[in-house]
């Protein structure tokens, strides 16, 4: 991505357009107008992948993949909890499929491609261990004690944690999170760079000016809020027509993780395809600890609040899934170096889940 001194007129109108769609039809959305919303959550998107690219190039790495990865969140928590609000007990479940499907969206879905761009075009990509080493030990932990260990406790019957357990584990996911985000801007931040410079004109480009990025952060938040709206309002119609389809409501936890991913992931695959895979996979990895580290406390919050259960244990199909992600990216991610062959497992285990949740 190369930056000037000034923004694309684009991205300054697209969230701009994604507001007035909201304000126009957003609260009864229906026949064309659904078309139209879905191009604004579109265009919002890539603004906000424009925007998110400038902050991030004018703080550096790896700053900047944690300014996207904290910013994607932002989205799927206030979606989550919206959607949480509105739809009350019978949403109790959202929380646990959204984070689950982010988790192998990221994990097989966007590093599988991110894998197979990059290897394509360059043969063998190399990264750092020691980050990498880092972000998967920290997001195996979050996930198997808040996605698969509620099933296995004696305190609540079932998938469901007791309200202390719920408080218990909101604190720890929490404390991994920040512990990381401390490493990897403070204490260790070397592990996160690339070791080798590449002569890519999107990184030796000159940083955007502080007028520029300052525009960026406020558009980036403009955009942000209208994914945010525009998915709401398009979450009805794709209930209702996932409804009619007769597609299991698991379906909506990955169409919603989908949608919030879809900036960090166009990100992670331009850096793949730029050679700058450390960068991707800081992006790739880091989000999937930022959607589960912090969407999973804001749930467990409205859940102590509102007095709402919320399931968070997997079923056995998922959790068999789960482990063989964390198993088989141990193995892949464990020499620094990757081919295709890497990013096609990824992508087999992918296309394995999407078709197991659709027939289960």
């Amino acid at each position: 991505m190369k930056t000037s001194q000034s923004l694309p007129l684009w991205s300054m109108f697209a969230p701009l357009a994604g507001w007035i769609l909201i304000v126009v039809g957003g609260k009864d959305a229906a026949g064309w107008l659904i078309l139209f919303l879905v191009a604004g959550l579109i265009g919002a998107v890539l603004a906000a992948v424009y925007h998110a690219e400038v902050v991030a190039h004018k703080v550096g790495e790896p700053f900047g993949t944690l300014v996207l990865a904290l910013a994607v969140t932002l989205i799927e928590v206030a979606l989550i909890v919206s959607l949480m609000l509105a739809g009350g007990q019978s949403t109790e479940g959202l929380a646990r499929d959204t984070v689950f499907a982010a988790i192998m969206i990221i994990l097989n879905g966007i590093v599988g491609i991110c894998l197979l761009v990059g290897a394509s075009r360059h043969g063998e990509q190399t990264f750092g261990l020691n980050g990498v080493a880092a972000s998967m030990a920290t997001l195996a932990a979050i996930a198997v004690l808040t996605l698969v260990l509620p099933n296995y406790t004696s305190s609540a019957a079932g998938p469901y944690y007791s309200n202390s357990q719920l408080a218990f584990i909101a604190i720890i996911s929490v404390v991994l999170y920040g512990t990381f985000v401390l490493v990897q801007t403070v204490r260790h931040r070397d592990y996160f760079l690339p070791e080798n410079a590449v002569a890519d004109e999107d990184v030796h480009a000159l940083p955007p000016g502080n007028k520029v990025a300052i525009g960026s952060a406020l558009l980036l938040l403009v955009c942000l809020g209208a994914v945010v709206l525009l998915a709401k309002a398009l979450a009805p119609a794709l209930e209702i027509g996932l409804a009619n389809a007769g597609a299991p409501k698991t379906v909506v936890g990955i169409v919603i993780a989908a949608i919030v991913l879809l900036p960090e992931g166009l990100a992670a695959v331009r850096a793949a395809r730029a050679n700058r895979l450390q960068t991707s996979l800081n992006l790739a990895i880091g989000s999937a600890l930022a959607s589960i580290g912090l969407t999973i406390p804001a749930v467990a919050m409205v859940s102590l609040t509102t007095g709402w259960a919320i399931s968070l244990g997997l079923d056995i199909k998922s959790t068999v899934l789960l482990m063989l992600s964390f198993v088989v990216a141990a193995f892949s991610l464990s020499t620094g170096r990757t081919t295709v062959m890497q990013g096609m497992v990824h992508m087999v285990i992918f296309a394995v889940y999407l078709f197991t949740t659709i027939v289960p």
